[in-house]
């Protein structure tokens, strides 16, 4: 089996491959992505070595190059991460995600379509659903919940989400896709709540908190969300969405001050700064359907999984140091009008 895995260089796509190497040892998978600047080819430092890894530097919206890869590889399936996704910088220019979330989807189904493939997988967000309020706890995002997104990010994911079923009713192409709540965990980018709280506390920064901090977020471990993916595309019902969720609800600022008291940083470290235009409240899902139809279910309690991601950022300092630019500062002081630099 041939897996071509998009935006592998990213956050969660990265950790799909170390899973899908890990679990399949006879899975060739190929990495496209453009190396924009939360790619980093230093975090697939594990996988180079690995005869049935492949990596390709390329842009999902350059058609004649997504087509001669296909052309080479023959693949069986296609798991599509790539995406523009911080919702702070899609406020700052929507257009970029619009072209990469939009058009970089139907780029690589019109390859799934001309070359052939078993499955094409969307991995897309819970917040094309928009938000919940804060005083309805019994709520939940079903895979029945109305698409409402509130953000230029979340607006281009829901969008790429109805191309993908229209090439499946229209053309039959063999597409799943899924909606996942807030993923933490190794490897991600420091402009995320979580890692960019850790990297700041370590470095004794202040902690940029939008308004109060009592947005609600359901957390997942990455290597949970890996996991669900991984029984998507083998066992998924073509066609079909699945919603991807922790159960682990907490407001942002309980989240912040976790991570201080784990680390042993003063509170007095949290800054409240103004919050996000159309900031959503709250996200929950109801992952019911995945687990009546595929037995998944999350196995990292937040407890467990903070603990973990806090000590691998402590332990690979250096990764995130050498990330850490002068674009993805300026962008930081923008933002919140505070720096992360070390």
């Amino acid at each position: 089996m041939t897996i071509i895995v998009t935006g592998g260089a990213g956050f969660i796509g990265s950790n799909f491959i170390f899973h899908m190497l890990d679990t399949y040892p006879d899975c060739r998978i190929i990495c496209l992505d453009k190396l924009t600047y939360a790619g980093n080819l230093s975090t697939l430092a594990p996988a180079m070595d690995n005869p049935n890894f492949r990596f390709v530097k390329a842009d999902i919206c350059d058609r004649d190059t997504v087509y001669k890869l296909f052309e080479a590889e023959h693949p069986d399936i296609v798991v599509n991460f790539a995406a523009e996704s911080h919702v702070d910088r899609s406020i700052e220019d929507p257009s970029l995600f619009l072209e990469t979330n939009i058009i970089g989807t139907s780029v690589m189904m019109d390859a799934c379509l001309k070359y052939g493939i078993t499955r094409y997988h969307q991995v897309s967000t819970d917040e094309v659903y928009g938000d919940l309020p804060l005083d309805r706890p019994d709520l939940f995002f079903t895979e029945k919940t109305p698409i409402h997104a509130n953000s230029p990010y979340s607006s281009s994911k829901a969008s790429a989400d109805l191309l993908v079923l229209a090439y499946h009713r229209t053309y039959g192409l063999p597409v799943t896709i899924s909606r996942c709540s807030n993923n933490y965990g190794p490897y991600q980018f420091p402009e995320k709540l979580i890692p960019l709280m850790i990297v700041n506390a370590l470095c004794n920064k202040p902690l940029p908190v939008y308004g109060k901090g009592l947005n609600v977020r359901d957390w997942l471990y990455v290597e949970d969300h890996c996991r669900a993916i991984d029984l998507i595309i083998h066992k998924g019902r073509v066609g079909e969405v699945y919603n991807i969720g922790g159960h682990n609800e907490m407001k942002n600022i309980d989240v912040v001050k976790i991570i201080c008291r784990e680390l042993g940083k003063p509170e007095n470290l949290i800054t409240h700064v103004i919050d996000r235009k159309g900031h959503d409240m709250r996200y929950a899902i109801d992952p019911a359907k995945i687990h009546s139809e595929l037995g998944w279910m999350p196995e990292t309690n937040f407890e467990v999984g903070i603990k973990k991601t806090i000590r691998w950022y402590i332990d690979n300092r250096g990764w995130w140091e050498t990330i850490i630019s002068g674009e993805y500062q300026r962008c930081c002081y923008k933002i919140y009008g505070s720096s992360v630099s070390t």
